[in-house]
């Protein structure tokens, strides 16, 4: 989830206050090396240290118990499923439980390299047991379970107990296969085609590995013929041999340095949850991820065995426009300019893409093997390439004669090195302006799902709708709180809103919605409470802090340096937004918010600032009530309450019978259940939605562009959600709308089928 991320300046005064107590590090200068360098290692510990303690909100004692939460979560990310490490290994590791506090202090990597030579060498054997265990076909007659819950599950004894743990689960991710295999050819044989069929992905749990289910050539018999139980048996378990191959393969890919970083991160997290060491590769995906562009050629690549293939083109980037380069296409070698070129096959995918990204106007030549099996190289001149589905996007929908618009935000985005880039401010007020000048009558700003992004953002899009006054309040340790303010008196958009949020709108969002509550500018609208995540991060180029650094890029690291609150002086912290309107979510028993996280910081308020209600709107509490009622006499709601509370006590449910009938039977019971709920996700209340003529225009001439806006259009006009905004949107009309009657029997009619 994105953080907000605070640079403005008025914050370089915290940053720098830890650049001059940090003085004393430039004395140090870090070894060249490409092997195992200690040296670069123990100064990261010590700078990251160093930087946290000076920088941090509210830094944490480093002590015993500092060192157990570290110990904890380690040793959790190493084995999360508990399927490499014997008892004896924790027993030895668990020495060192209440000694990691003063390792980090004196910079020693024992227990690290300990346990990372460790996991090395129980990788290698679990690679000899899957191969071992699916070398013969699975008996799913024996009437055994397997249980799931690996957090309570214990280590195995011994080597013997290990194999039997991996027996199990493989058991039950080509059981979950085989069943599906075998019912989707039931179907072809009754000449049913049934598109409901789930993979065994439903009952796999975090850290398992899954067989996803694909029918593959070699599962489509030749003469017609259904296959037999023991071909799709055989089908299945080599199915499942690639997938673990794969990620086996994945892997090997992951350097010492890669789990060096999750070790830093089991330090860093005990501070808050959102303190975390980038490496530079994950530093650079960060950077993308908050301006949502790059240079390069705008290609999305996976790792596949040992070859790296072209998953996907990013519409409007040099390589969509060359028309040369296709999904499904094979990298094989990659040269720069007029290079050699260097074959990239079994190199890790993160030196790949480093490889082919490159600065705007230079030329990368790749040879790639293309769909056909011929061989091609293709020349592509880098550009700087935008990622469309991190930008603000509009629509509009007319229903009983009176227009709206629907704005998404996926994130607060922001160019930090170009003030003349794209940010999420700008494009919103862009996407305003375009809906008033198509005459809209109300706007529903949706950020649901919408994780955060810059902080600087936030105040411009919540200015758009209030006259001016204080959006946001932060507070620095030991210092007085400070207030943002919009300045600006013009108001874009003075009509009816709504915002829409659910329990995964954190951050940036979180300001937005609880700004315009405050103001009661705007109506919010979804979960119980947003996210709950009240803080502010700054993110620290740790390479600023050493004189020279021969090894590479050291990384950066993002730490909370602040707190925010609502203008009425309460946090955000745990707590979230309440929306004024509580639609039932299907997920909403689920612990997933900051108030779940381990670690997280406290909630508290401080005085409130000065400002003023918005008066313009006398059907505000009206809108309110009149919207309850509906939901509370929806039966589709009821549905989707009923299937949250059905959610929650599947989500309890660990053990799983490997014994194929029982299986059989308790994924039939699932299944019917399902039904039940299967109108959730076909509902359709029939509304037109289309894009704003600007952009209608560039999808003419973009067929990507042009397929995803109409599959967003049709997400719109089957999402129940974003009807009851606009039936609160019709609430909140100064001039009564009449709605049409035909289609409400029609609904009815459907409601009743659920």
């Amino acid at each position: 989830m994105d953080t907000i991320i605070s640079f403005m300046k008025r914050n370089y005064k915290i940053i720098l206050a830890v650049v001059i107590l940090s003085a004393t590090l430039f004395a140090f200068k870090i070894n060249s090396t490409k092997s195992v360098d200690p040296e670069k290692d123990k100064m990261l510990l010590e700078l990251l240290t160093f930087v946290i303690e000076k920088g941090h909100y509210s830094p944490a004692t480093i002590d015993d118990t500092f060192s157990k939460g570290i110990y904890k979560d380690y040793i959790q990310a190493l084995d999360p499923s508990k399927r490499f490490f014997l008892q004896s290994d924790i027993d030895e590791f668990s020495k060192f439980e209440t000694e990691l506090d003063d390792q980090l202090l004196n910079r020693d990597l024992t227990f690290f390299n300990l346990t990372y030579d460790r996991l090395m060498t129980r990788m290698e054997e679990g690679k000899k047991l899957y191969k071992d265990i699916l070398s013969s076909p699975f008996d799913y007659s024996i009437d055994e379970t397997f249980n799931t819950d690996y957090e309570k599950a214990p280590y195995v004894k011994n080597t013997q107990e290990l194999k039997e743990r991996w027996r199990k689960q493989i058991k039950l991710s080509t059981l979950s296969s085989l069943t599906d295999r075998l019912k989707i050819q039931e179907n072809k044989e009754k000449g049913i085609v049934d598109k409901d069929v789930k993979t065994n992905s439903e009952v796999a749990k975090p850290g398992e590995f899954v067989d996803e289910l694909a029918i593959s050539e070699k599962e489509k018999s030749s003469d017609g013929k259904p296959k037999t139980f023991e071909e799709l048996e055989k089908i299945t378990r080599e199915s499942s041999l690639k997938s673990l191959d794969e990620y086996f393969g994945f892997m090997k890919d992951l350097t010492r340095d890669d789990w060096f970083s999750v070790y830093i991160n089991s330090i860093t997290s005990r501070f808050d949850p959102h303190t975390n060491y980038f490496p530079p590769e994950e530093k650079e995906r960060f950077d993308v991820s908050i301006s949502g562009k790059f240079e390069g050629i705008g290609a999305r690549l996976q790792k596949k065995n040992d070859f790296t293939e072209i998953t996907e083109l990013i519409s409007g980037g040099p390589a969509w426009r060359g028309k040369q380069l296709e999904a499904g296409d094979i990298v094989m070698k990659v040269a720069q300019g007029n290079g050699e070129p260097l074959d990239i096959v079994g190199m890790r995918l993160d030196d790949v893409v480093k490889k082919i990204k490159g600065p705007k106007g230079s030329e990368v030549r790749l040879t790639v093997k293309k769909v056909d099996g011929s061989i091609k190289t293709i020349s592509i001149i880098r550009d700087i390439v935008e990622i469309e589905e991190t930008y603000a996007k509009s629509s509009v929908v007319e229903r009983n004669g009176v227009k709206y618009g629907v704005i998404y935000l996926p994130k607060f985005y922001i160019d930090f090195e170009n003030k003349d880039g794209r940010d999420a401010g700008k494009d919103v007020a862009a996407e305003v302006e375009s809906l008033k000048k198509a005459g809209v009558n109300g706007i529903v700003l949706d950020v649901r799902d919408d994780g955060g992004g810059s902080l600087s953002t936030v105040v411009d899009i919540a200015g758009l709708f209030i006259e001016q006054g204080p959006i946001v309040q932060i507070k620095s340790a030991g210092r007085k709180k400070e207030v943002l303010y919009d300045r600006d008196k013009k108001i874009e958009w003075d009509g009816p809103l709504v915002i829409m949020v659910n329990s995964f709108s954190a951050s940036a969002s979180e300001i937005l919605a609880a700004a315009i509550q405050d103001y009661k500018r705007g109506i919010i609208i979804g979960s119980k409470q947003t996210y709950g995540k009240g803080t502010v991060q700054n993110v620290i180029d740790l390479n600023s802090f050493v004189r020279s650094s021969s090894s590479g890029d050291l990384g950066a690291l993002k730490t909370t340096t602040q707190k925010f609150y609502r203008i009425n002086g309460g946090s955000t912290q745990l707590e979230g937004v309440s929306s004024d309107i509580v639609m039932p979510d299907r997920y909403a028993y689920l612990k997933m918010g900051e108030r779940d996280v381990d670690n997280a910081m406290p909630w508290d308020k401080i005085d409130p600032a000065t400002y003023s209600v918005w008066t313009k709107n006398a059907k505000f509490e009206k809108a309110i009530a009149d919207s309850k009622k509906r939901i509370a006499l929806n039966p589709q709601f009821k549905l989707i309450e009923e299937n949250a509370k059905w959610i929650d006590e599947r989500s309890k449910e660990n053990l799983y019978s490997l014994k194929m009938e029982a299986f059989k039977k308790t994924q039939k019971a699932i299944e019917d259940t399902n039904k039940k709920f299967k109108p959730i996700s076909d509902y359709d209340y029939h509304a037109k939605f289309t894009s704003l003529p600007q952009e209608a225009e560039a999808m003419n001439k973009d067929a990507s562009l042009k397929e995803k806006r109409e599959r967003w259009h049709e997400s719109l006009s089957k999402d129940i959600y974003v009807e009851e905004a606009l039936n609160v949107l019709d609430d909140l009309q100064t001039k009564p709308v009449v709605k049409k009657t035909v289609p409400v029997t029609l609904k009815k009619q459907k409601l009743v089928k659920t």
